[in-house]
């Protein structure tokens, strides 16, 4: 275990297993070949990624703006550029940008800012009025078709069904409130994570799969759920895209309790750092040695010291 672990208080009857994600399945296939010419966008007033391709009479934009169906609507999205390596996907999730936005589209986005500002507010009103256990989170109009979102959560089951009528005589348009889950409202607020960086969810990448305590364990992280967590009270995002090159450096590296022979004594590996490229080893004569882990060979199941 990591030095900076070492006097962590761990609760061996502490649950954490709440803090994993389900496996949904739409982490991207290794197997599959995606079209160079596949750009990836962002939906700004969530923070999704969407990746997409352009029609053939449509010349892409990197750094402007397009109108692309969503899984909520038309609406209005930024195009990063190129996606080289995209992650998190399947074939089936990739879209066709419908058009270049004009600058009438961007006029609008800015007009409809103003109002879901306003929307913010008398949602707020008319949830108090229905005494209803509802927390608001993000408002937006899409951009594309006459459509409000409203972005909630909520630890109960919540019938909106008054609400959405008063929202609808009121907005005059499609009214369509999601309840989100813990992940999805840190990825729409955003903030600063334990390492003092944004959330990243909202700043890397929301396409990351699912994380769970197999890949802690992995990375010789502690088990103790205040570590290990993030503001969301779930596992730390980057436990998922930092798993990759723990799981492959340790393939050239003994585990922990490995023993071998070495200068005359029996000694026995009591930690492996995949970072610093060092191995503790402590020997029966009381001797505590650092070894760089170049010089670890393997000759069958018995690990050496070149």
């Amino acid at each position: 275990m990591s030095d900076i672990f070492e006097n962590d208080i761990y609760d061996e009857n502490e649950d954490i297993s709440e803090l994993e994600d389900s496996d949904n399945g739409s982490y991207t296939s290794s197997s599959f070949v995606f079209s160079d010419t596949l750009y990836k966008l962002k939906l700004e007033y969530s923070c999704e990624g969407i990746y997409a391709e352009y029609p053939s009479d449509v010349e892409p934009v990197e750094g402007g703006y397009v109108i692309v169906p969503t899984r909520y609507g038309e609406d209005l999205a930024k195009n990063l550029g190129k996606a080289n390596h995209p992650i998190g996907i399947k074939p089936s999730d990739i879209v066709k940008i419908t058009r270049n936005a004009t600058e009438h589209d961007l006029e609008q986005a800015k007009e409809l800012a103003v109002e879901e500002e306003r929307a913010f507010k008398i949602f707020r009103e008319k949830v108090e009025l229905h005494k209803l256990d509802m927390k608001l989170i993000a408002v937006h109009f899409l951009v594309g078709e006459q459509k409000a979102l409203f972005f909630f959560s909520s630890d109960n089951r919540v019938d909106f069904r008054e609400l959405v009528k008063d929202l609808v005589s009121i907005f005059k348009m499609r009214i369509e409130l999601r309840q989100i889950g813990v992940r999805d409202e840190s990825r729409i607020t955003g903030g600063l994570g334990v390492c003092g960086r944004p959330y990243c969810c909202h700043q890397v990448s929301d396409k990351l799969r699912p994380v769970s305590i197999r890949m802690a364990k992995e990375q010789n992280l502690s088990l103790n759920s205040m570590k290990i967590s993030g503001q969301c009270g779930r596992l730390l995002c980057c436990l998922s895209y930092e798993y990759d090159w723990y799981s492959e450096a340790k393939k050239n590296l003994p585990n922990e309790g490995v023993r071998l022979f070495y200068d005359g004594t029996n000694f026995k590996v009591i930690e492996v750092n995949p970072v610093t490229s060092v191995v503790k080893i402590s020997g029966e004569d009381g001797r505590l040695i650092e070894v760089n882990a170049k010089r670890f060979s393997r000759k069958g199941n018995r690990w050496e010291i070149k």
